[in-house]
């Protein structure tokens, strides 16, 4: 093993001191976890993934929630199985719509005589298992490559990092990811030192659980061989690559083997022919990038992989084309290449950039670690590339797998301050004292957690939003509120509520009159009634806010309330106005859909009514527009319709035309077209 610098031998710990040290930041990290399990309500995802994981350990079907692999999903699911829950009735809608309505009628539904956290609870003390995991792995380690010290210092900054705390037990796919990519390349470390078929099948199989708790883990294999070809150009030796390298091949088959047993060996979706909504081929087709339909369909063609792991490969690829995102309070149909940069630097604890940053001056020239160094760099570098060059840009935690390589780079920092003098050591155990003050200053609202260089959480709204600050897990804290407050009316209350539909808020007994979010609106279509000025408690989720669904500026329906001073916040991600409110374009959208129902239900009078409302209220809005100009053009109203067709077709080529929809120009300039067909 290669030497690394250790305190002076009167100043170590035992072996049975570090362990119980260890232990004893274990059980710290244990029971905040479990206290935050217990704080937040479910989030956006949460619900439908749960019901997933039940779903395939008693039907074995996959068709629900394939856009997920499912190793995170079945262990969330596992507390469950002796319960004998019953399923809901399935609802005949497309595959995504149906997860997360089905989610949440199994999570909440009367039938299971659940109140969420019957069922939510033991799901997440399952998942705990993964960031509990991650850190005994990170703790050994670290203390291979560079010493008890330094494993325990890393240890002590893990337990306290607000972020892994956030979404520690949350029933969502970060933390397992980064958990199996961590013990991969620590798996492949060990093998590379001591190369045996034990330590290469559990390369293997650390390799699979990764690519099986997220698709991002199906660049585990990628990141070995940029560690195979550092190690090669280190030794200098091209035999040595293609032993590593076919070291690589035999990993990359376990992983595919492992992908297959955890869907039971069985290509299709579910049994007796089911098929996924919509199917394999079609959905590979409708993809934004034609080279990647040529390889998923090639993938697919030579069974390479189950189907629904491939329908999970399209819609990643497929969400990420259609997802806004949210930076220094603007929105882009694309996130820019800085997202993930300046989300790192605003969500990481300043302890850890300074260590980090400080890594360079504290580097023992003595010892050679140069190994140690590429072994934690390349994973980071590499992850980090990909995620950069991504526009999956909806929040900080896709990077979680990178955090424990950085950590242990920052226990390696602190160790050797130890070791460099009386004021480098002062300032060390400052860090750490710093990282474990502000984790608990920001406790339990972890989830809009920022450092303080960009002004603590409260501040971080101003640059990031979604996961990053609002992912609907605040309902409990608002019901205590509302309650405290004597708010809790529907009658003289309003709530936009960021997943909404999801998750409702009746279900944790919040009961406010429902203001439209993008998924309420119009992917649920979920009952509203909203007038054009509304008055009492209004409550406003912080990604509603902020246009992530709207669009920003003239695109964005909560603009009145960007300006004014909340009178409360809750969870640093909801937040609470008084008085009265005109809200114009929020109720003439809602016409809009109320226009829809009426001309599907052949009410074609009451229907144009409802059309001419919306544009009245909503002039320079493309889709109040658009959808008077359809009601026209129904009628027969060829004139009219025309001009409302151009006025759609203008408004939606000048108002952030990247954020309107894409839909909107083309079926304008046909709708023009038509309409002139039929007056000539």
């Amino acid at each position: 093993m290669i030497s690394s610098t250790q305190p002076p031998r009167s100043r170590r710990l035992t072996t049975p001191q570090q362990l119980l040290a260890a232990l004893a930041l274990l059980l710290i990290f244990a029971l905040q976890l479990i206290h935050v399990a217990r704080v937040y309500s479910a989030n956006w995802d949460e619900a439908h993934h749960l019901y997933d994981g039940y779903n395939i350990w008693t039907h074995h079907d996959y068709r629900s929630n394939a856009e997920v692999p499912p190793l995170v999903k079945l262990t969330a699911a596992l507390p469950l199985l002796p319960m004998h829950l019953t399923m809901p009735p399935d609802l005949g809608l497309s595959q995504g719509e149906e997860a997360f309505l089905d989610g949440r009628a199994f999570v909440f539904g009367s039938a299971n005589g659940n109140n969420g956290d019957r069922l939510l609870f033991p799901a997440r003390m399952a998942c705990m298992i993964f960031p509990l995991l991650l850190a005994v792995l990170l703790f050994c380690a670290t203390r291979e490559l560079f010493g008890p010290t330094a494993a325990l210092a890393a240890l002590t900054l893990f337990v306290f990092d607000p972020n892994l705390l956030a979404h520690g037990t949350l029933i969502s796919t970060d933390l397992g990811s980064a958990c199996f990519l961590f013990a991969t390349v620590y798996a492949f470390y060990r093998y590379t030192k001591s190369p045996t078929p034990a330590r290469l099948l559990l390369v293997g199989l650390a390799a699979g659980l990764a690519m099986s708790a997220k698709f991002t883990g199906i660049f585990a294999v990628p990141t070995l061989v940029l560690l195979a070809i550092a190690e090669s150009l280190h030794t200098r030796s091209l035999t040595l690559l293609w032993r590593r390298l076919a070291a690589c091949a035999i990993i990359l088959f376990c992983a595919i083997a492992l992908i297959w047993a955890f869907y039971g060996f069985r290509s299709a979706p579910a049994p007796n022919g089911l098929a996924l909504s919509p199917t394999l081929a079609p959905y590979i087709a409708s993809m934004p990038s034609k080279a990647n339909a040529a390889e998923l369909t090639l993938i697919a063609k030579l069974h390479l992989l189950p189907e629904p792991y491939i329908w999970g490969l399209a819609n990643t690829k497929k969400t990420e084309f259609e997802y806004t995102s949210y930076l220094f309070g603007k929105m882009y149909r694309h996130g820019p290449w800085q997202y993930f940069p300046t989300a790192f630097l605003i969500k990481s604890t300043l302890p850890l950039l300074i260590l980090l940053a400080a890594l360079p001056w504290l580097w023992d020239k003595r010892a050679s670690h140069t190994r140690e160094l590429y072994v934690l760099l390349i994973p980071v570098l590499f992850y980090f590339a990909i995620v950069t060059s991504s526009h999956m840009d909806i929040g900080a935690r896709h990077l979680m797998p990178i955090y424990p390589f950085l950590y242990a780079l920052a226990g390696f920092a602190i160790a050797q301050a130890l070791q460099r003098s009386r004021p480098w050591a002062i300032a060390a155990c400052a860090l750490v004292l710093w990282q474990i003050a502000t984790s608990l200053h920001a406790a339990p609202d972890y989830m809009a957690y920022g450092n303080e260089a960009w002004g603590g959480p409260s501040q971080v709204h101003r640059y990031l939003s979604d996961a990053n600050v609002d992912w609907g897990q605040q309902l409990k804290s608002i019901k205590l509120y509302l309650d405290q407050n004597h708010s809790n009316d529907p009658n003289a209350s309003w709530f936009a509520y960021f997943p909404d539909g999801a998750v409702q808020p009746s279900d944790y007994g919040v009961h406010c009159k429902r203001l439209p979010t993008g998924s309420s609106l119009w992917w649920f279509q979920l009952p509203m009634d909203v007038p054009p000025v509304i008055s009492g408690t209004v409550l406003i989720s912080d990604s509603d806010l902020e246009g992530v669904e709207s669009g920003d500026g003239p695109l964005n329906w909560f603009n009145p309330f960007r300006d004014l001073k909340p009178i409360a916040t809750i969870q640093h991600g909801v937040y609470v106005y008084q008085g009265t409110f005109a809200v114009p374009l929020m109720s003439a959208l809602v016409d809009v859909r109320k226009t829809r129902e009426l001309a599907a239900a052949h009410h074609p009078t009451e229907a144009l009514a409802m059309a001419q409302q919306a544009v009245a209220l909503a002039p320079d809005s493309a889709i109040t527009q658009m959808n008077l100009a359809d009601v026209l053009a129904s009628q027969n109203n060829w004139p009219e319709a025309r001009t409302h067709y151009a006025l759609a077709g203008q408004l939606a080529r000048t108002i952030r035309p990247e954020l309107q929809d894409e839909d909107m120009v083309p079926r304008s300039d046909a709708g023009i077209k038509l309409a002139q067909s039929h007056l000539q």
